[in-house]
């Protein structure tokens, strides 16, 4: 073992001279001015960006999660819309993102009061009591958590249950939350010690997620159980349809059924071979259903996405979008800034090593509504996002292929586009992944 070193004062000026050396100043000049992305930004990106796609799925007006992180609902609901915009000849419709949301911080209440008891055999200093500690529900998730909430709860119009301040600005609400879920916690392994039987326990759950449920009805309003639903078509037909309840309006106007669709994922890693199924141990919302994924390679993954679009099927897809992009114009592009030719040296992993040291994992969801074939192969995608109309095209955005490689993680794609090889994965035995497994991260 090699002894620690402090950085003595020999080292610094050592280091001084090497900077002088290195012929940095003009850029020293821009950034302290301009800042770094702008002083190393690749223009010819923007020169050659296209918002033009050979498959392209029109697809309306962007929503927007505002200042919360649904994006995963958002995308979820987007790609429902799409499909009744289409069939009921509706123009910009939306589903209420504010109600599933509802339902959302009340089953991962549950989940995280569950897991609780789950492990009061456990240290309070063991890694798993203090992940779950960490954040005791988050905006957050994965295709499979909405899965969960909509068999359960189903989709009301957004007419019908709008948005409230909480539903678009959810940081007050999730730390008073928080808050109360770990004093739960306190509660529940408290009383454990002190000899509460596990029945008394779950007694006490129940108790606790009643003054939750309370608490959600105050700062998102109170879930809507009936309504008519009631619309203009575009041809400004008025249609009425009365007595609904969340469950039969998905099953009347969406019509899918959604144990058809499975998660597809691309994680080059040692631990995770391709061709096998995962799940994540202590990762959902509604107790009783786990999260699945096949892992397969890129090549494998993209057609898949290609296969759907081309078929009129918009596609769920989670990624990084944080890792070279540009907000404001909607640019997903490795080659847009140039910091390793600006200062010299290498900053960059694969998707593999970036995976494994914590450099990037999913933190966001958006739907792949085109992609651009040349030459039998995508080479751009065209992304909705769900962040207004400001950024990009009018809230379109556009990828690479490099950049999809790189930094997209999950697809959800309808089993029928499946080879029969594909399928048959499906019915492996899953391997578990721990609690904090990079492919548990939640989109937000």
């Amino acid at each position: 073992m090699v002894n620690s070193t402090c950085m003595d004062f020999k080292k610094i000026e050592a280091m001084k001279e090497d900077f002088k050396k290195r012929g940095l100043n003009v850029l020293k000049n821009s950034v302290l001015k301009n800042g770094l992305n702008a002083s190393v930004m690749n223009n010819d990106v923007f020169n050659s960006t296209l918002h033009l796609f050979s498959e392209n799925i029109e697809t309306g007006k962007v929503t927007f999660q505002k200042q919360s992180g649904r994006c995963w609902i958002f995308a979820a609901l987007n790609t429902f819309r799409h499909k009744m915009n289409k069939e009921y000849n509706l123009e910009n419709f939306e589903l209420s993102q504010s109600y599933v949301f509802f339902w959302d911080k009340f089953e991962k209440s549950n989940y995280f009061l569950d897991a609780i008891i789950r492990t009061l055999d456990e240290d309070l200093d063991s890694r798993i009591v203090r992940h779950l500690l960490q954040t005791p529900q988050q905006d957050g998730g994965q295709w499979d958590m909405l899965v969960s909430l909509i068999k359960k709860y189903g989709v009301v119009p957004k007419q019908k249950q709008g948005e409230i301040f909480h539903s678009s600005a959810s940081m007050v609400l999730n730390n008073v939350l928080n808050k109360k879920l770990r004093h739960s916690a306190q509660l529940l392994r408290n009383s454990y010690e002190k000899g509460m039987s596990l029945e008394e326990l779950y007694s006490l759950k129940d108790k606790i997620m009643s003054e939750i449920y309370s608490y959600l009805c105050v700062t998102l309003g109170e879930p809507i159980e009936k309504f008519d639903f009631e619309y203009y078509d575009k041809d400004k037909n008025f249609h009425r349809d009365t007595d609904l309840t969340p469950i039969k309006f998905f099953e009347k106007y969406i019509g899918i059924n959604l144990d058809d669709y499975v998660s597809i994922i691309n994680a080059p890693t040692k631990d995770k071979p391709y061709y096998s199924t995962f799940t994540v141990d202590f990762l959902g919302n509604v107790v009783g259903r786990e999260v699945k994924y096949l892992n397969l390679p890129m090549d494998e993954f993209k057609q898949l996405a290609i296969d759907q679009i081309k078929s009129g099927e918009t596609v769920w897809f989670g990624c990084d979008v944080g890792q070279i992009s540009d907000r404001e114009k909607g640019i997903m592009d490795l080659d847009l800034y140039e910091y390793e030719k600006s200062f010299g040296f290498d900053i960059l992993q694969d998707k593999a090593n970036a995976l494994d040291y914590s450099e990037s994992l999913m933190t966001h969801a958006m739907v792949l509504s085109g992609v651009n074939i040349l030459d039998g192969k995508s080479n751009r995608w065209k992304v909705e996002n769900s962040w207004g109309e400001v950024p990009g095209d009018k809230g379109y955005f556009v990828m690479t292929d490099a950049w999809m490689d790189r930094f997209t993680y999950q697809i959800v794609i309808n089993k029928k586009f499946l080879s029969k090889e594909q399928k048959e994965m499906l019915n492996k035995e899953v391997i578990r992944l721990k609690p904090w497994d990079p492919m548990g991260s939640l989109a937000k």
